[in-house]
C-alpha cells in the first residue's frame, strides 16, 4: 500500500456554528462531495472508542475522530502531538505534559530513536517529504538561530533529503502554501515559479506516486487559528479544498491511500486564539478496500486503550506499507 500523508497543523473537530468554525463557514465543495455533505465537525452522539469510533463512510472517503489529548491534562501542543503521530508513542505522556511548538531535547531523542521515516529507510522503502524549504531556512539552522520542527527533524534523522529552492523551481517539491505566492510576497524570491491550486494538486499527486510514503506539511492552518480571522481562515481552507479537489481528480483510488490528519485543534474554534482539546479529524481517501484495511489496523492497535488517538497512526502505516 502506498500512502500520501497530508498533515494539517492545528485542525480539530469543532461545533457546527459557522460564526466561529471556518470549516463550516467556508465554501468547501470538494470536501462536501467527498463526504456526501457531511461536515468536518464533532459528533457528540457518542464518544469515540475502539469498539464504536465516530466514522463517516462514503464511496471515496472515510472520516474518523482521533483523540489528541492522549490522556494528559492541559492543551495539546505541536511538538508532542506531531512526535506522537510520527512515532506511535505517547510523547506527551513521556514528557508528563504537552509541549511545543519546537521539539525539546527529550522529544528530539524520541524522534532519533525511531519514526515512520527511519522505519521506511531501514526497510529499504522510499519516503519523501514533499515540502520545499527556502534558503533562509537552511541558513538559520546552520547558524543555530532556528531549530527544525518535528517533521523536518524526523526526516533528517532518517537521512532523507530536504527539498530546496532548486527542487521547487524544477517541479520536484511543493511550497507550504501550495502556490509559492508566499515565496515571492513574503520571502522576496520573486523568480520563484508559481502554481495555481489545480496545478498544485496535480503536482502533489505526481510526486506522491514516486514513493511508498509521501508526506506534506501544511502549517498555515495553525497560524490562521491563532490569528482568529474568519475571512482569512476561510480563504485558506477554500484554497486547500481546490488543491484537494485537483489531487483526488488525478488520484487512482485502488493504488494508494490519502491520509489527512492533524496534531491538535485550533482553527475550528476562532472564539479563542489558543489550541483546543478537541479531537482531530482523520480523513482517508481511496478505495473501500484500502480504507477498510487501514481502519481495521487502527482498531486493532487501539483496542487496549479504548479510544482512537494520535499514537495509532504510525503503527498502522508501518504494518500496511
Amino acid at each position: 500500500m502506498k500512502i500520501l500523508f497530508i498533515f494539517l497543523d492545528g485542525v480539530g473537530l469543532g461545533g457546527a456554528d459557522p460564526s466561529i468554525n471556518p470549516l463550516v463557514h467556508a465554501t468547501l465543495p470538494n470536501l462536501d462531495i467527498l463526504l456526501d455533505g457531511n461536515k468536518i465537525i464533532a459528533d457528540d452522539s457518542h464518544a469515540a472508542s475502539a469498539t464504536k469510533p465516530r466514522i463517516v463512510h462514503t464511496s471515496r472517503a472515510s472520516l474518523l475522530a482521533l483523540d489528541a489529548c492522549l490522556g494528559i491534562e492541559g492543551v495539546p501542543q505541536s511538538a508532542s502531538g506531531q512526535a506522537s503521530l510520527l512515532t506511535g508513542r505517547n510523547v506527551a505522556g513521556i514528557l508528563g505534559g504537552h509541549d511545543g511548538p519546537k521539539p525539546n531535547p527529550i522529544v528530539m531523542e524520541i524522534l532519533r530513536q525511531g519514526n515512520i521515516f527511519s522505519w521506511m529507510s531501514k526497510n529499504n522503502l522510499k519516503s519523501t517529504l514533499l515540502n520545499a524549504y527556502p534558503p533562509r531556512y537552511f541558513t538559520s539552522i546552520e547558524n543555530g538561530h532556528r531549530l527544525p520542527g518535528v517533521i523536518a527533524l524526523a526526516a533528517r534523522y532518517a537521512g532523507m533529503r530536504i527539498n530546496t529552492q532548486d527542487d521547487l523551481a524544477h517541479g520536484r517539491a511543493i511550497s507550504a502554501d501550495f502556490t509559492a505566492d508566499g515565496w515571492r510576497d513574503h520571502l522576496g524570491l520573486v523568480d520563484t515559479p508559481l502554481l495555481n491550486p489545480h496545478e498544485a494538486g496535480e503536482r502533489i499527486s505526481t510526486l506522491a506516486d514516486e514513493s511508498q510514503l509521501a508526506f506534506f506539511e501544511y502549517w498555515l492552518t495553525d497560524v490562521a487559528g491563532h490569528h482568529q480571522d474568519m475571512q482569512s481562515a476561510s480563504k485558506l481552507l477554500e484554497l486547500f479544498d481546490v488543491v484537494l479537489g485537483s489531487l483526488v481528480n488525478s488520484w487512482e483510488d485502488e493504488r494508494a491511500l490519502i491520509l489527512i490528519t492533524s496534531d491538535h485543534g485550533n482553527i475550528e474554534d476562532l472564539s479563542t486564539r489558543h489550541h483546543t482539546r478537541n479531537d482531530v479529524p482523520l480523513l482517508l481517501i481511496g478505495s473501500q478496500e484500502l480504507r477498510q484495511r487501514f481502519i481495521a489496523e487502527l482498531l486493532n492497535a487501539s483496542i487496549a486503550k479504548g479510544q482512537l488517538n494520535l499514537t495509532d497512526i504510525a503503527p498502522a502505516i508501518v504494518n500496511l506499507i
